[in-house]
């Protein structure tokens, strides 16, 4: 692709839009409500996996509530052993059974307890990020409106390079345009290096094999950086 007048003017005055971009981007108050954001963001899917947790828990909590019942309910059917015994019942095999009624609701029981502990961390640990969230939500308004009012002092002024670009964009083969906006966007700048010594601005030296290809001003791309390189 060739390299053009247009092309160079196009990327001076980007430059300066550049510029204006960076000066808004490394304001503490921009850097303040994203932060904060980025906070808000990762609280709410921490929040969200704990109600997961929470509902299995309390589905757990309640059949185990169901089981520790049931165990309960078998006991009282020994409630009228005595007069079972006094009619020869097996002694054993009612104490026995009694006996595995009993370890297996004590067995419920503390398992339960363990349960209900592991609750009431969650619940702890939901507290602590909904007061995260508040606090990281008062922060998040109150520097994102500080970071409007800064990218608000730049408006005319980027309206106006704007303005100046899309001009200068009536010039440059909208290929060529296109390919230098997606460079811009991939943080690559400036995106048109002149060639020095053989080299890119990066410093990688252009291999002999493609040194022909900037011949009548045509550019070809670093190797290494991506960047548009022609042949002052």
């Amino acid at each position: 692709m060739p390299v053009s007048k247009e092309l160079l003017e196009y990327q001076k005055v980007d430059g300066s839009l550049r510029k204006i971009e960076q000066e808004i981007a490394s304001s503490e108050e921009r850097k303040k409500y994203l932060q904060a954001r980025k906070i808000m963001k990762t609280a709410l899917e921490k929040l969200e996996a704990l109600d997961r947790q929470a509902a299995e828990l309390i589905r757990l909590r309640d059949e185990l509530v169901k089981r520790a019942a049931e165990a309960e309910k078998g006991l009282e059917e020994f409630d009228d052993v005595d007069d079972l015994l006094e009619g020869g019942a097996d002694v054993g095999f009612y104490k026995k059974n009694a006996q595995a009624l009993l370890d297996r609701l004590h067995a419920i029981k503390a398992e339960l307890g363990h349960l209900l502990g592991d609750i009431d961390v969650i619940a702890a640990d939901y507290k602590k990020l909904m007061d995260q969230g508040k606090q990281a939500n008062r922060v998040y308004k109150e520097n994102r409106e500080k970071a409007e009012k800064i990218e608000a002092s730049h408006a005319d002024e980027i309206k106006a390079i704007q303005t100046k670009l899309a001009s200068i964009a009536a010039g440059i083969d909208p290929k060529v345009l296109e390919y230098y906006k997606n460079k811009r966007k991939e943080g690559i700048f400036p995106v048109v290096v002149p060639l020095n010594d053989w080299m890119c601005v990066c410093g990688v030296e252009l291999p002999l094999l493609h040194r022909s290809e900037l011949a009548g001003g045509n550019m070809i791309e670093c190797e290494h950086c991506r960047r548009l390189i022609y042949k002052a």
